[in-house]
């Protein structure tokens, strides 16, 4: 296990840096006189970013050292048997890490010495550590136990999904980390009286459906007299049953052991934190906007510059939205008289929405073959890939339901990145919990942007780039990714794809949905929509069912600012193309184009923009 640096002050950081790499650079000692030798050849000397890559992967790897969830995200088993420190205590030792790295940065390297890659690196460094110390201050204005997500839906996903048992030794960690869930919990309890204090609640609609979800968690033995194991005990006893060369009786006894902390230490826990936010439920208001919470406008404006990346306002966001509404209706009013339906297109909304040939039937055999051809779907894409991508992934992708135990609160698809070492493939999850809330119109649209080519080449391509800092393989930015996401879904039209006009219909139906969000986003947080003004937006604009506009209204009053990365990041990639393709005519390669975003890692948008510039400038030449 690699020993976290803690660096206390700059010269500190520099130094060691510093340090280590004169100790790399030294040569063994000669060899005596009487023997033969060799010429051997001169070491080749460090440049500086080769320096700055190293600085920054120890960081990289000091932090990693830090977060053993996101060491078993990334396929390895240091710190296996752990949990992160989520205290506020923590979260004030990395934000001074942050400034310290920063400073170090600074001081310790010439910006003009470094190569064009170099540069990029240092640019998008300061950037993320800028905007980390710069947010700490809003470090509570949010909902850590929320119906999309929290700690009592991570844990079992996390479990069942991430945490490998190849041996012994790893059963013995998921045991004990079974056995440390009581002081996970504790943390996140406390985090949630700290937020109470400062008047930070989430809206009274979540409480149900979070405490709908704990029920849930808590089903099944040894929580109670089922003769069925809970979901974390049946997903232990098929991964022990499964270790070759174990003993029937050490097999029992891992068994007991995990059987008993989920009883003497999960449940427990569960219980804790059930009745503190069954105690909050009386203390939640019907107001849903980030305007309630202390500082709430500020708040919005940094959290849209967070998602967004870009310096838009509220009020510009909500008007492209009402832009964009009108153009996609306008194209989808074309499908509807192509298609000889007459009638309003309200009414073709209805239509679509009631209509049984688009939807599966809401059983198992429905629900298996909504499976079957969302996998044919990816497959077939994945065929067709070398017209698109010079770079392609090597990670592999599945197509998985959503488990039954988050079902009825998760959104209705999304995506779960590979491992780095190839121990765990990418995952596409399709919610299926309610088959009227997953139209087959949309299976197309709905298949690229998780899957292929949207987030799965995007996140996989970027984790394989090994000449960049690790940093910029595992991060993220909101607006680069779901922009890449929704231009996937575009993609495929150009390539001939979506040739049933509904499935192209349901393209549009995506994308305007995104549209919509802009509007919705900001009437809800800047406007003071109410929860059912903005539903009943989406259900006037929109051919999607009730049960998908409720979930995605709730999801995003929840998340402040998230929804409007979406139709900002594609506009962004569709403008930066349509410059390319204006500079260089019959010369503008949309391979090379797809390789320039992809192959650079996440980007704030106005740094990609840069990239593709100066790749259309280079290749005009």
């Amino acid at each position: 296990m690699i020993t976290p640096i803690v660096f206390h002050g700059r010269a500190r950081v520099a130094l060691a840096v510093f340090t280590s790499l004169f100790i790399a650079a030294c040569q063994p000692a000669p060899k005596a006189a009487s023997e033969p030798t060799a010429p051997q050849p001169a070491a080749a000397p460090v440049s500086e970013t080769d320096r700055l890559n190293q600085f920054f992967d120890d960081i990289f790897e000091r932090n990693l050292t830090r977060s053993p969830v996101r060491m078993t995200y990334l396929g390895m088993k240091d710190r296996y048997g752990e949990w992160n420190d989520f205290s506020d205590e923590r979260v004030r030792e990395d934000v001074e890490l942050a400034r310290a790295d920063l400073a170090a940065m600074r001081e310790g390297f010439d910006v003009a010495a470094l190569t064009r890659q170099g540069r990029i690196s240092y640019r998008l460094f300061e950037y993320a550590a800028e905007r980390r110390i710069a947010n700490f201050k809003w470090r509570f204005h949010n909902y850590p136990i929320n119906q999309m997500f929290g700690m009592h839906s991570m844990v079992p996903v996390f479990l069942a999904n991430y945490h490998r048992v190849d041996d012994e030794s790893d059963a013995e960690a998921y045991i004990a980390r079974l056995q440390a869930v009581g002081g996970l919990f504790a943390q996140v309890e406390e985090g949630l009286v700290k937020r109470e204090q400062l008047g930070i609640l989430p809206p009274a609609f979540v409480f149900p459906l979070v405490l709908d979800d704990i029920r849930n968690i808590l089903v099944g033995a040894p929580f109670d007299d089922s003769s069925a194991d809970n979901t974390m005990l049946a997903d232990f006893r098929a991964k022990v049953a499964a270790l070759e060369g174990l003993s029937d009786a050490r097999e029992a006894e891992l068994v007991a052991a995990a059987r008993t902390a989920l009883g003497e230490v999960v449940k427990p826990a569960y219980e804790s934190l059930r009745r503190l936010l069954e105690r909050q439920e009386k203390l939640a208001s019907t107001d849903d906007g980030a305007w309630k919470l202390p500082d709430g406008d500020a708040y919005y404006d940094v959290s849209l510059g967070n998602y967004t990346t870009t310096s838009y306002d509220a009020d510009d966001i909500h008007a492209f939205g009402l832009a964009e509404v009108a153009r996609i209706h306008g194209e989808m009013r074309a499908i509807m008289t192509a298609v000889g339906f007459t009638g309003s297109l309200a009414e073709f909304f209805t239509f679509m929405r009631e209509d049984a040939r688009f939807y599966y039937s809401n059983d198992e055999a429905g629900r298996a073959k909504y499976m079957r051809d969302a996998k044919a779907i990816i497959d077939h894409m994945e065929s067709r890939l070398d017209e698109l991508f010079i770079t392609k992934p090597r990670a592999r992708m599945i197509v998985k339901r959503v488990e039954p135990f988050r079902e009825k609160s998760a959104g209705k698809a999304f995506y779960s990145g590979p491992a780095p070492d190839g121990s765990r493939e990418g995952i596409y999850y399709a919610n299926l919990y309610n088959m009227r809330d997953m139209p087959s119109y949309q299976m197309e649209a709905l298949a690229y942007h998780e899957g292929i080519p949207g987030h799965h080449m995007q996140i996989a391509i970027a984790q394989q780039m090994e000449t960049l800092p690790k940093f910029r393989r595992f991060g993220g930015y909101s607006a680069f990714s779901e922009g890449w996401g929704l231009y996937a879904e575009f993609i495929p039209k150009e390539m001939g794809l979506y040739q049933d006009p509904y499935s192209d219909f349901g393209r549009l139906a995506m994308e305007l949905w995104r549209a919509c969000r802009l509007v919705v986003d900001t009437g809800i947080h800047r406007k003071r929509w109410t929860r059912q003004q903005a539903i009943d937006y989406l259900r006037e604009n929109t051919p999607n069912p009730p049960g998908d506009v409720v979930k995605a209204i709730e999801r995003y009053i929840v998340r402040p600012g998230q929804a409007t990365a979406y139709k900002i990041g594609m506009r962004a990639i569709l403008e930066m193309r349509a410059d390319a393709q204006a500079k260089l005519g019959e010369r503008f390669d949309l391979r090379g184009f797809h390789d320039v975003i992809l192959t650079g890692g996440p980007m704030p948008l106005d740094v990609l923009r840069e990239q593709v510039t100066r790749w259309a400038a280079e290749a005009a030449q």
